[in-house]
């Protein structure tokens, strides 16, 4: 599978680069999979990463992006265009942002699978905050913005909240909802010795400027360092692109301040460094914007976390698991005196850090990119028989009908035959071995998922086991689909039937080994709460159970593969 990855991308320090990034390296290690990364441009002088395949084909506020980033896309003729994005990813001068958004329905347009990584909606973000004037003017460009945005193939966002208002405002696209990860392929134990020896250090790390800002934190500093004499105050990142030199403002006022120290932006080998020396990681933010990277940042190294009381961080710590305490917004006294209550609380400190190094367990980077392969998986296969199928509808006194169909049978069962193993993380499903596939297997007498498909009349034609092998048809996926026209693909008997092989001289008779992701499960039902031929719309907080088949041919729990 070929996959363009669009994303701001190191060196460049635009909005979102970590991400990419972390995204990228994960898709990198996949052997099945060549990925091209279509990234912004970056200055002459600057070395790109090695081991990566990029292609600078965009920059930030240029009105020229579609032309290059779309020369680029049918110059590779991927199968995926994948769009890391914000709605200011492409520009924060109101038509360059607004072409970046267009980008993924342009794409899919000229005849691409599409699919967006969602950060933000225009509906959550305090306009004010973020130093827009005319706010009714960008609400009314945020809505039409979305509608365009909503034509990509599918799109992940990163809270449950998101896909709600999506559903309920405009009513159509394929939304699903997908764990932000920790950006980091494994979390790291709590490095507890080096917490408060000598000094507790506590850390502010963003783009500072907008609805993040530090003034609350820097008052409310002067009343912790008063209480708590080995407290150190490091602020790390830089200015965000809308409010330039609103760090050097700050650094000015408190230069000389003994124990207010300025870091200015963090490269990526010195976060485990910076994030394991830190007692408390704090986010004064007055609104939020998405999905908190500071805050998952946190979560893969084991640091408490203390953060304004916004919704959003409500849900994440709700939904994911995080241990957060909450100060009233905007309230100094109410931040002081949190911060004062956690460090001289070394057990509530131990306790925190242990749960987000738990939570940090379940959402690893390498799991989250293990979800959307599924989908793409899927999605791909669905694509070829939706084409076979449409060939089955043709007249049968075209002259070019059986060849067409012929071709398309080929495609799909070449298709489902070279669909990879996914592995889990610790290299097991069910407690045993690879994630069940159709055609393989489930137990040790080759009792498993079986299929046939055969071509006939010039046709594909895939067929379920016969009657009295299907036991356990769906109480082995643990949930009945409501869409007919998907069931006899996506829901394999799981009976005593076994595996059929395609024997020598019959070569209309194959078995298909399709992905992993045609598996039909449900999360814990915290997620989209409706049947997705994809288990990847239910979000879960990891420790929902799905069902799977174990050595007797009976249902049985495993652990659960998915956020």
């Amino acid at each position: 599978m070929k996959i363009c990855l669009v994303t701001a991308f190191p060196p460049s320090r635009q909005a979102l680069n970590e991400y990419g990034f972390h995204i990228a390296r994960e898709l990198s290690q996949a052997e099945e999979l060549s990925l091209t990364i279509l990234g912004d441009d970056i200055a002459p002088d600057e070395k790109e990463l090695p081991g990566y395949s990029v292609i600078r084909c965009w920059s930030f506020n240029s009105l020229r992006n579609p032309v290059r980033l779309l020369r680029a896309v049918l110059q590779i003729r991927p199968d995926v265009v994948w769009f890391n994005l914000g709605f200011a990813s492409f520009g924060g001068k109101p038509l360059p942002a607004f072409f970046g958004v267009a980008l993924p329905a342009l794409v899919r347009a000229a005849g691409f699978y599409t699919h967006v990584t969602l950060h933000q909606l225009m509906e959550t973000v305090d306009l004010k905050d973020a130093g827009v004037r005319f706010r009714r003017v960008y609400n009314t460009a945020g809505y039409a913005a979305t509608q365009v945005l909503l034509f990509a193939n599918s799109i992940s966002v990163l809270m449950p909240a998101y896909r709600s208002i999506l559903r309920k405002k405009y009513g159509r696209g394929a939304v699903y909802v997908r764990n932000h990860g920790i950006l980091s392929g494994r979390p790291e134990y709590p490095a507890f010795e080096r917490r408060g020896n000598p000094e507790h250090r506590i850390l502010a790390f963003g783009k500072w400027g907008t609805y993040k800002r530090l003034e609350p934190m820097l008052d409310a500093f002067e009343i912790i360092a008063r209480r708590v004499p080995n407290a150190q105050l490091i602020i790390g990142g830089t200015d965000h692109p809308k409010t330039p030199g609103y760090l050097e403002s700050v650094k000015q006022k408190c230069w000389r301040h003994p124990r207010i120290k300025f870091i200015g932006y963090v490269p990526e080998e010195q976060i485990p460094e910076l994030f394991q020396s830190t007692t408390v990681t704090v986010m004064p933010y007055t609104s939020s914007a998405g999905s908190s990277g500071v805050a998952h940042l946190a979560c893969a190294y084991g640091v408490p976390m203390v953060a304004s009381d916004i919704s959003d961080f409500r849900e994440l710590a709700e939904e994911e698991g995080l241990a957060i305490d909450f100060f009233k917004t905007g309230d100094i006294q109410s931040l002081a005196k949190c911060l004062i209550a956690l460090l001289q609380n070394p057990e509530h400190q131990a306790e925190m850090a242990v749960q987000n190094f738990s939570a940090a367990l379940r959402i690893s980077m390498p799991e989250i990119i293990r979800q959307y392969l599924r989908t793409f998986h899927l999605q791909r296969h669905l694509s070829v028989l939706t084409s076979v199928s449409r060939l089955r509808r043709l007249p049968r006194w075209l002259p070019l009908r059986p060849r067409l169909a012929r071709l398309a049978s080929r495609r799909l069962i070449a298709s489902l035959a070279t669909a990879p193993i996914t592995q889990l993380l610790n290299g097991q499903s069910n407690g045993r071995g690879d994630i069940l596939t159709l055609g393989q297997p489930v137990n040790g007498n080759g009792k498993g998922l079986a299929w046939s498909v055969s071509a006939g009349d010039g046709l594909l034609g895939i067929t379920r086991p016969a009657a009295g092998d299907e036991s356990g048809s769906y109480e082995s996926q643990g949930e009945h689909p409501t869409d007919g026209s998907h069931s006899s693909f996506l829901a394999p008997s799981s009976g005593n039937g076994h595996s059929h092989h395609a024997e020598a001289g019959q070569p209309k008779s194959v078995v298909p080994r399709p992905s992993p992701s045609s598996i039909v499960h449900r999360g814990n039902g915290r997620g989209n709460g409706e049947f997705r031929t994809d288990s990847l719309s239910s979000r879960g907080n990891g420790t929902g159970l799905k069902r799977a088949t174990d050595t007797n041919g009976q249902p049985g729990a495993g652990e659960r593969d998915g956020a």
